[in-house]
């Protein structure tokens, strides 16, 4: 999943790029509103961290431009203001969920993950297709109860395909929200990465749609 981040104060945006990063996120990071807005017009997100007061342009106004130009991707603003009408014009510029400085970056992470679950269709933070189980809070990946090993990549391919499970989903979206902006993006990775998952979880958890893309799909009968 590939999050944006826009914030301008240095070390709460560094912070937050690197623990989200930890967390297994494709993370870009913007420090000025004007900058963000073009990032979030331009780049394919899951989910953007928006804070209100940014130089340039402001939060409000780039969030509703974002709304205006047809981009859905869910928003968390982050905000120091804590008011009620702040919280309010947050909301109805577009806003999905908002958290007010300062706040515990595990409430961050959990809000996170609940919005690009519902934004995605899915209610449960455990995600399954089969015998697969993927716990979107501690990363944990089962094969029939069976704990398996993942590297980073083939998670975040995976974790990508299980939230969109059911529909072909093609190379140039994978790598559009499985690696960052400053990632060198090769197509035949995901390639590599499809055949890696399939030796671990099996060769009919992905299916290859010929000229189209991959689909991971509940396994009949």
């Amino acid at each position: 999943m590939r999050i944006l981040i826009v914030e301008d104060e240095p070390t709460l945006g560094q912070q937050l790029k690197s623990t989200l990063e930890g967390a297994g996120y494709a993370v870009d990071l913007s420090t000025d509103g004007e900058d963000g807005h073009f990032m979030g017009s331009t780049e394919n997100y899951d989910a953007v961290i928006l804070d209100l007061g940014l130089p340039e342009i402001d939060g409000l106004t780039v969030l509703d431009r974002w709304r205006k130009e047809g981009r859905k991707f869910p928003v968390l603003v982050l905000t120091a203001r804590d008011s009620w009408s702040d919280k309010v014009a947050g909301l109805d510029a577009g806003a999905d969920d908002y958290l007010a400085k300062p706040f515990q970056t595990e409430e961050l992470i959990a809000r996170l993950r609940a919005l690009i679950r519902r934004s995605s269709g899915n209610a449960s933070s455990e995600l399954n297709a089969g015998d697969v189980r993927l716990d979107t809070r501690s990363g944990r990946v089962t094969l029939a109860g069976e704990p398996v090993k993942l590297t980073a990549q083939e998670y975040k391919l995976l974790s990508y395909l299980m939230h969109h499970k059911g529909k072909v989903v093609s190379r140039t979206e994978l790598i559009e929200h499985i690696y960052d902006q400053d990632f060198d993006r090769d197509s035949n990775t995901i390639e590599v990465f499809v055949t890696r998952i399939r030796k671990k979880l099996g060769q009919d958890v992905i299916s290859t749609i010929r000229g189209l893309g991959y689909s991971l799909e509940e396994p009949r009968g």
